[in-house]
């Protein structure tokens, strides 16, 4: 009876752990279960963008290879320029698109920031487009350009307008130039310094206006169109107006920006951007 005893009492204790270990694997599995799929899951990218062609660029081309990757990208479309570098240190994006390398440097330095561009995408060459006159080869005296306030796209501008041979600069006076750097002025030209985004919406009020490609887009303007532009070759525009994605030192390396720069970086991106845009945006790379 004794060993009867403890052989019943031997099954059960069996029955007991095996429903333990059942127990135990049920959840060790869910929780298996549970790691792989936060480790499959999703992972969501959150990036600030100007509305064209960024914002396109990155819904249109990026976001589906990035699905590939796992990665959702989320875009959150600024029309200024200053909010969006803001949200990137302040963690509400995790990067942003909007700005040639020379606005990031020229913020970071009057705002005490660290933002770091993290690739060249593009660039969009700057144009001149009609106002009430259409004729740059016989501009008026007196005529009246309006120009993009902000420190280095009126510097932008104005070496355009010399490039055009209508004004003269102070040698010293650089990319950072404004109407105070001009030495000549033989058609006694005059500037309406205006915030980038409205220049499109004042071309009524103006005999030109030089405005930066994404609002010209952004606008309906084509570059063809414009009276004048940039030469997208020269050196200048390569080194310091190339579009940037652009983030915090403490993301600097993360996998899913380096999936969005790497995705930006081929040459299907070039052929897309030349079957999208033509000649107002072109490949930085």
């Amino acid at each position: 009876m004794s060993q009867v005893f403890i052989s019943r009492r031997s099954v059960l204790a069996g029955a007991a752990a095996l429903a333990a270990t059942a127990s135990l694997a049920a959840c060790s599995g869910g929780s298996d279960a549970g790691e792989g799929s936060a480790a499959a899951a999703t992972q969501t990218l959150v990036v600030g963008a100007s509305p064209s062609p960024h914002a396109v660029i990155l819904n249109d081309y990026a976001a589906p290879l990035l699905a590939e990757q796992g990665i959702e990208l989320e875009v959150k479309e600024y029309t200024d320029y200053i909010q969006p570098n803001k949200d990137t240190s302040n963690g509400t994006v995790d990067a942003n698109y909007f700005q040639h390398i020379n606005y990031l440097n020229n913020y970071n330095e009057e705002n005490g920031t660290d933002l770091v561009n993290v690739g060249k995408i593009h660039f969009e060459p700057m144009g001149v487009f009609a106002g009430n006159s259409d004729d740059i080869e016989n501009v008026a005296d007196g005529a009246t350009f309006g120009i993009p306030n902000d420190p280095t796209n009126e510097g932008r501008a104005l070496l355009l307008l010399q490039d055009l041979g209508l004004i003269t600069l102070a040698e010293d006076a650089g990319i950072t130039a404004t109407p105070n750097d001009i030495v000549d002025n033989p058609k006694g030209l005059k500037f309406s310094e205006q915030e980038a985004a409205a220049l499109p919406r004042t071309l009524g009020d103006v005999d030109f206006a030089v405005i930066n490609g994404n609002y010209a887009i952004d606008a309906g303007l084509k570059l063809e169109d414009a009276v004048a532009q940039e030469d997208a070759n020269s050196d200048i525009i390569q080194q310091e107006y190339a579009n940037v994605i652009v983030t915090t030192p403490e993301l600097e390396d993360d996998e899913r920006i380096t999936a969005l720069v790497g995705v930006l970086q081929t040459d299907e991106f070039k052929q897309y951007l030349a079957d999208t845009f033509g000649d107002a945006v072109q490949a930085a790379f």
